[in-house]
């Protein structure tokens, strides 16, 4: 395993200030954000037409000769960070992450997975695999999809942002297939997410048809490759969305007066922010850590992950967690961000497999299982 490199590079603070000053202009307030999910309008189609098509970046991880920008993990590590940062209700992890990879890990001199590369790179289409939110890198994936005939007819569960995207990537029985959202015999059943900025829905197949992209064996990989680079990514998410919650906590505190103090000088509370600042920044260094190994290919690329994984998930749950208490009674209503930043912490927590799972993958890669 060779040393990863934590730092960032310039184009990569480039391209931070880019989308930071980007969703500071344009994401909207939390209250906004928060009515909009909650009149089941998550997805902000001006904005993600923005990103992904005006600034390029549904398609940094695809090469360029496939009409990509042909950059690594680590820019797409950074453009998370600042979206779980304003947790931006936009289908860039499913969609450029996970959706994208799994085309890669297909054959990509095949024309209907270059050109659908092409179409999601370009921001032109959403593309999501249909496969639920909660499913882990190495653990089973859903079998429930069957292929007859040309046919496809099943049923999977909890697919995030399904309800938004044109094109679902389908694994059946005999291989991948791009299925059309809005096909006769599909059908998106919307469910009721913790995190309304990360819809859920259902996807039932009843005879639908589809151009199949790979054969089975592809199709498993393909599918392991896009959770495992998700996992991946998503703790680059998490300690955004972590870092944002420490921030504004220590911001709010040094404001907020009490006995003709700042809330802030207290020592007990000056105790619990040092101890989740240690938290955040070793969680900076986990997701880091990640995103250098899927850029480099490193061989130990799933024990990178599983690490992140296993640490970021609580961290960012955490910081949610203290940022809710410190700031008191505002920070229980609708109208403040927190409870968009604990949702989304939560709900994170139990995707692309749990911090448990992650942790025993941790174990069994390094054989140090429990007794």
């Amino acid at each position: 395993m060779s040393t990863p490199d934590l730092l960032y590079s310039e184009a990569e603070e480039d391209l931070r200030s880019a989308v930071r000053a980007l969703l500071a202009d344009r994401a909207g307030d939390p209250g906004a954000v928060a009515r909009r999910a909650e009149a089941g309008q998550a997805l902000d189609r001006q904005l993600w037409r923005t990103l992904a098509a005006d600034m390029g970046l549904a398609g940094l991880l695809v090469p360029e000769k496939l009409g990509g920008q042909g950059a690594t993990h680590r820019e797409a590590a950074v453009v998370l960070e600042e979206l779980g940062r304003a947790v931006t209700p936009v289908p860039y992890l499913t969609s450029a992450v996970m959706a994208t990879e799994a085309l890669l890990g297909c054959d990509t001199e095949n024309a209907e997975v270059a050109e659908l590369l092409g179409e999601l790179a370009s921001g032109e289409r959403i593309g999501v695999p249909a496969v639920p939110l909660s499913a882990a890198p190495g653990g089973p994936l859903p079998a429930g999809v069957r292929a007859e005939g040309g046919s496809l007819s099943g049923r999977i569960g909890a697919v995030a942002d399904a309800a938004d995207a044109d094109v679902l990537l389908v694994r059946a029985d005999d291989g991948l297939y791009a299925v059309e959202v809005g096909a006769p015999g599909v059908t998106v059943e919307p469910r009721t997410p913790l995190d309304l900025t990360r819809p859920l829905a259902d996807v039932v197949l009843d005879g639908a048809t589809g151009r199949r992209l790979a054969d089975a064996g592809t199709a498993e990989a393909a599918i392991r490759r896009a959770l495992l680079a998700g996992a991946g990514l998503l703790a680059s998410e998490q300690w955004g969305l972590a870092e944002w919650c420490l921030t504004e906590t220590v911001r709010y505190l040094g404001e907020r007066r009490q006995f003709n103090r700042p809330v802030g000088s207290f020592q007990a509370l000056k105790h619990r922010l040092a101890q989740l600042w240690l938290e955040v920044e070793n969680a900076r260094a986990a997701a880091r850590a990640a995103a250098d190994a899927l850029a480099t290919d490193d061989a130990e690329i799933p024990l990178s992950v599983a690490v992140a994984q296993s640490y970021c998930a609580g961290v960012a749950v955490h910081a949610a967690e203290e940022c809710v208490q410190l700031h008191g009674g505002i920070g229980m209503t609708w109208e403040h961000a927190a409870h968009l930043y604990l949702k989304r912490a939560k709900s994170d927590q139990i995707a692309l497999g749990t911090p448990g799972a992650h942790r025993a993958a941790v174990a069994e890669l390094v054989d140090l299982r429990a007794p």
